[in-house]
């Protein structure tokens, strides 16, 4: 289950958009070609090698 804000979401969302634009394989079957539609079909699939360290959690 996802537990990521909107702002964590779309830090996620461009970083790895930005990835796969530079050429890193793709971890789903998409029909997709815009990066960041990749990006948002991963991020749906739960699939993306993020983590999210937050600043109270130590």
């Amino acid at each position: 289950m996802k537990t990521d804000n909107r702002y964590e979401k779309a830090r996620i969302l461009g970083a790895r958009a930005l990835q796969v634009s530079y050429g890193a394989p793709v971890l789903v079957d998409t029909d997709q070609t815009e990066p960041i539609l990749i990006a948002a079909e991963e991020y749906d699939a739960d699939v993306l090698p993020f983590t999210v360290r937050r600043g109270d959690a130590e």
